[in-house]
């Protein structure tokens, strides 16, 4: 599939008009033993795309979205067991006796603004 110069500008164009209406997002969690941590969250649609995170050299793993203004929901699965954010305060109980954490995104600052 070949993509004109047209198509690409338009393509960078609305990268560009995306990036400004979404907040880049790090989500973190400390678990120096673990072999494998995903980040599972509603914006994921939970276990079917969950995004893996990366483990730093102090034991805590990380990843980064962009997310649109908005309020999430979203757990850690470390080594195959879902875990809570121990960082986050804001809980809402779900369906299975636990909770789910809760991210409030709020809209990025404009320039000028």
């Amino acid at each position: 599939m070949r993509i004109s110069a047209t198509q690409l500008e338009r393509m960078k164009r609305n990268t560009r008009r995306l990036n400004a209406r979404t907040a880049e997002q790090v989500f973190s969690y400390r678990a120096p033993a673990a072999l494998r941590v995903h980040l599972a969250a509603d914006f994921t649609r939970w276990q079917r795309n969950a995004v893996p995170m990366a483990k730093g050299e102090d034991g805590v793993w990380r990843c980064k979205v962009r997310l649109a203004p908005g309020l999430y929901h979203y757990r850690f699965i470390v080594d195959g067991e879902w875990h809570d954010d121990p960082a986050c305060a804001l809980r809402i109980p779900n369906s299975f006796g636990t909770s789910n954490m809760v991210r409030e995104v709020r809209s990025p600052l404009r320039r000028g603004s």
